[in-house]
């Protein structure tokens, strides 16, 4: 049976599942909670949350990601980065995991990724969870209730977290797969109930799109100045180093917290919402996030609650520190709503430095924003990906390695060609550790990260005096109003020196390393700006 609104060209059985129980088409948020509840997926928190868990999966499974090995992407896919899937071990997951559905119950949504209607995709999520179809009704873009007689799926994602995948039948690695069929416009997620692997499969599938129309796909969030789009800035990272954090500033309009394509003409969210980190989370650091978590819909995800009040606790990480809640862009007060902004006037690149070497904030030349940008240094937080429970530093190239389709050099040289035609001005920010490295200094204070982003993105930071840094070549400020000197200086804030000193002798050799996978793929003025070992 057949339940919701949708093309009735475009049922289910138009791409092969067929025998399923029933259908429910593009329900509505109240719709999707009722049968989630029902199901027993889930719990009704304060303020009509949705409280869920996921099981053994807290995390995204990078290493069980695959896309499959076909002629049309064999010369264009970065292998070394998404191992490949033969061709026939994908229409046996396919076949083996379309059986496996027979006489269940799914959820579609039809959806669209991406704000700017120029560039964006079409994309149908089956769930076999309720609140999955509900946590992707909230990620990406909700047409209007009349297109969806007319929809028609670019890119069709399933995911059926109760078939366990078969290594030697499938040719995977674990039970658990993310499958990509660039050419099938499928992909099929099993093993897993973890909602993240829903979106950032989307992302992946733009990641590869977008280069071939010229658009930069970036893993970043975005803000613009109130009233004034022209003033946008977009902030480079990997999960757990700001970004939805600090893009969500009361005095700016807030684009979007992850995913986002660099136009001609502009700067868009791929998604209609956010899905935030929650542990620590305070009212009083971060009051519209921290409001979301008890409104109509927001997904909680892996979060301790009392059974009773079901009041949340923010601290308790026994089930994970990779707490989230995912809600509603339209939950943010300041959010944009068209999630369209002009293309950036600042690039802020986010490290999350457990070395405690970098400072704060430092300006940087376009050769060694691209010189950064393929590096992607940062560190990994606990429970992002699993197996991860403390900070580890590693590199990873355009700030979201994981959802790189395409060859490092690709994206590069998008961001090169941009920054050089609209003159954008480029900042690391360093967002980890001061003091020492981690486990003995302390986090970056927000409050200076926040009052430094103020002065850089309404320029007051680039009148300021800058020092060259001795050991990465890019530019200091020596004072900045609001902000304690000694925190721009990081040996000054150690208690030895020495230690500092051999902690930057360290980082800077694990650059010097890690960049010459890409010496012979960049220019000439990108190689003068790379950092070498003594």
């Amino acid at each position: 049976m057949d339940f919701g609104r949708f093309n009735p060209a475009e049922k289910l059985e138009k791409m092969g599942i067929t025998g399923l129980k029933a259908v429910h088409y593009n329900l509505l948020e109240p719709q999707i909670i009722q049968e989630s509840l029902k199901r027993g997926e889930s719990d009704l928190g304060q303020g009509g949350a949705l409280l869920v868990e996921t099981g053994e999966y807290s995390g995204r499974s990078p290493k069980d990601k695959f896309v499959v090995n076909e002629p049309s992407v064999q010369d264009s896919v970065w292998w070394e980065n998404n191992p490949p899937l033969e061709m026939d071990a994908f229409e046996q997951l396919k076949t083996d995991m379309f059986a496996h559905m027979s006489g269940r119950e799914y959820f579609v949504q039809d959806l669209f990724a991406g704000s700017d209607p120029e560039h964006r995709l079409n994309t149908r999520m089956i769930t076999e969870l309720a609140w999955h179809n509900l946590f992707i009704r909230h990620m990406l873009r909700r047409p209007e209730q009349a297109e969806l007689e007319t929809f028609a799926p670019e890119f069709t994602v399933v995911n059926c977290p109760s078939f366990k995948a078969d290594p030697e039948k499938h040719g995977c690695r674990s039970e658990v797969v993310i499958a990509i069929s660039f050419e099938q416009k499928l992909i099929l997620i099993c093993g897993t109930e973890y909602a993240g692997e829903n979106k950032k499969s989307i992302f992946s599938i733009m990641n590869y799109l977008l280069p071939a129309k010229g658009v930069m796909p970036m893993h970043c969030s975005a803000n613009h100045e109130i009233g004034n789009p022209d003033e946008t800035a977009v902030f480079f990272g990997l999960s757990g180093t700001g970004k939805t954090t600090l893009s969500a500033d009361p005095n700016r309009t807030l684009l979007g917290d992850d995913e986002h394509g660099w136009s001609d003409n502009t700067t868009f969210n791929f998604e209609g919402g956010c899905y935030a980190k929650t542990i620590s989370l305070s009212a009083e650091a971060e009051p519209e996030i921290f409001a979301t978590t008890s409104k109509f819909g927001t997904v909680i995800e892996n979060m301790v609650y009392d059974p009773y009040t079901k009041e949340l606790d923010f601290e308790d990480d026994s089930i994970t520190a990779n707490m989230r809640c995912a809600y509603p862009l339209d939950y943010i007060s300041n959010a944009s709503e068209t999630a369209i902004g002009g293309t950036p006037k600042n690039i802020i690149m986010l490290t999350c430095d457990a070395f405690g070497v970098l400072p704060p904030i430092s300006r940087l030349t376009p050769a060694q924003a691209m010189y950064h940008f393929l590096s992607g240094f940062t560190s990994k937080v606990a429970g992002t990906e699993r197996g991860v429970t403390e900070p580890q530093s590693t590199f990873s190239t355009c700030f979201g390695a994981p959802f790189m389709a395409r060859r490092p050099e690709v994206y590069g040289a998008l961001l090169r060609d941009k920054i050089a035609s609209n003159g954008a001005t480029c900042w690391l920010v360093n967002t980890g550790w001061t003091g020492g490295a981690y486990g003995t200094g302390s986090r970056m204070p927000i409050k200076a990260t926040r009052a430094l982003l103020t002065a850089a993105l309404n320029g007051s930071l680039n009148s300021v005096d800058f020092r060259k840094d001795a050991n990465f070549g890019f530019e200091v400020p020596t004072a900045v109003a609001g902000v304690d000197s000694q925190l721009l200086n990081p040996r000054a804030t150690w208690a030895s020196g020495d230690a500092y000193d051999a902690a930057a002798a360290r980082l800077v050799a694990m650059f010097s390393d890690n960049f010459e996978q890409y010496e012979q793929h960049v220019s000439a003025d990108v190689l003068d700006q790379a950092i070498k070992a003594c």
